[in-house]
């Protein structure tokens, strides 16, 4: 089964720095065809292990290998299935005009919609927010990004639950994994 890792924590701000070289390296002891997409966090992996069992697996290993603060470092593992919910979840033409609009997407590790959706804050001149069933879509008007509301969730008590990615690196990851 091929599966999309999405690591929440490394490579952000300086902190929990794993070069992707390494985390590669060391996630093909265990795992086949590794690959990662950018620095931040972003691999595909085949395993016969259910996402479950490989999350547990590389959550349990990535302390032991790497230097990390691990109160901050989470693993998403969503197989085909899964990301391809979250792809076809997202509104209408969203990611369509990147000249005008910022595209990201909150990926729920171990939260769910009802439980993130009370902390989300819109300014509602500048933010548009869609909450899914597997991920809230925040679309924001780019010039005026430095006025978006949604980054209170930061100090909310799901953000811990949460991984964020631009709507770039979702739909490039999606191609990936359907090579």
């Amino acid at each position: 089964m091929k599966y999309v890792v999405l690591f929440r924590g490394i490579n952000v701000g300086g902190r929990n720095k794993i070069p992707m070289a390494e985390l590669r390296v060391h996630l093909s002891e265990d795992f086949d065809n590794v690959r990662t997409y950018i620095q931040s966090g972003n691999v595909l992996l085949e395993s016969k292990l259910s996402a479950t069992k490989v999350a547990e697996h590389i959550d349990s290993n990535l302390r032991s290998a790497f230097t990390i603060d691990s109160d901050l470092v989470r693993v998403l593992v969503l197989d085909p299935k899964s990301y391809g919910e979250v792809i076809a979840g997202a509104p209408k033409g969203f990611g369509s005009d990147p000249d005008t609009y910022r595209y990201d997407v909150f990926f729920y590790m171990g939260v769910t919609a009802a439980e993130v959706e009370p902390h989300i804050v819109a300014h509602p001149e500048v933010d548009e927010v869609v909450v899914g069933k597997r991920a809230t879509y925040h679309r924001r008007i780019a010039a005026r990004a430095s006025s978006s509301r949604v980054n209170k969730i930061i100090s909310s008590p799901v953000y811990p639950g949460i991984t964020i990615r631009n709507w770039n690196t979702t739909t490039k990851l999606a191609a990936l994994l359907a090579e």
